[in-house]
C-alpha cells in the first residue's frame, strides 16, 4: 500500500516536471526551486545596501529594523503573495509541482494569502510590537507547510520541486528568521526601558 502510493506520487513528481512549471513560459519547475532562493538572496542584498548607507556607528536598533524591514518586504510580503497568485490563476501548475492533484481549495488559500502579504510589500516593517501581533498567523502557516511537505516525502516519497524543494528549507527558515529577529528587537526595546527607568533613580541617589 505504501509502496503504490509513494510511486504514484513520484510518478506525479516526474509528470509535473515534463509538463511545465508552477507558471507558463518560465522553464518547467525550474520556478518552483528559483524563486525562493532568489527572495533570500533579495531580501539579504537589500539589508546590506541599507546597512552600508545606513549612519556611523551602526546601532543595533538599526541594523535590527532594516534586516526585519526585508524580510518582512521579500521573504513574507512577496513570497506569499507570488505563492498566493499561483494557487489562484494556475492551481493545476502548481498543484503539479507541489506533486498533488488540484483541489478548488487552493482558491480559498490563495485568497486567503493575497490580501496579508501584499500588506506587507506595501507598508514594509511596522512597529515590532504590531509585527510580532500580525505574523504570528502567518509564522504558523508557513511551520505548518513546511512540516505537511516533510509528512508527505515520508508517508508518500514525495520528491516533487514544489514539496521537497527550496521551498520546504524556505517554510520552516522564513518564519525562524522573522521570530528571531523579533525576539532580538523586543530584547533590545525592553533593555532600553529598564535602561531609562534606572537613570532617574541614580541621579536622584
Amino acid at each position: 500500500m505504501f509502496r503504490d502510493r509513494a510511486l504514484h506520487r513520484l510518478a506525479q513528481a516526474s509528470d509535473a516536471s515534463q509538463c511545465g512549471g508552477s507558471f507558463p513560459g518560465i522553464g518547467k519547475n525550474r520556478v518552483v526551486s528559483i524563486v525562493p532562493v532568489l527572495s533570500w538572496l533579495a531580501a539579504f542584498a537589500g539589508a546590506v545596501i541599507a546597512l552600508a548607507r545606513g549612519p556611523r556607528p551602526l546601532a543595533r536598533a538599526f541594523v535590527l529594523d532594516r534586516l526585519l524591514r526585508y524580510v518582512f518586504i521579500f521573504l513574507v510580503g512577496l513570497m506569499g503573495l507570488w505563492a498566493a497568485l499561483g494557487h489562484i490563476v494556475f492551481p493545476a501548475r502548481v498543484a503539479q509541482a507541489i506533486g498533488w492533484p488540484t483541489s478548488p481549495f487552493q482558491f480559498e488559500v490563495g485568497v486567503a494569502k493575497s490580501g496579508d502579504r501584499l500588506g506587507w510589500v506595501i507598508r514594509g516593517v511596522p512597529l515590532v510590537r504590531s509585527a510580532a501581533r500580525d505574523q504570528f498567523g502567518a509564522g504558523v502557516f508557513l511551520i505548518g507547510a513546511g512540516v505537511g511537505h516533510l509528512r508527505d516525502i515520508v508517508t508518500a516519497g514525495n520528491f516533487a520541486p514544489g514539496n521537497a524543494g527550496p521551498i520546504l528549507f524556505t517554510d520552516l527558515l522564513t518564519p525562524t528568521a522573522v521570530f528571531l529577529l523579533l525576539w532580538l528587537a523586543r530584547s533590545r526595546g525592553e533593555e532600553r526601558q529598564t535602561a531609562q527607568r534606572r537613570t532617574p533613580a541614580r541621579r536622584q541617589g
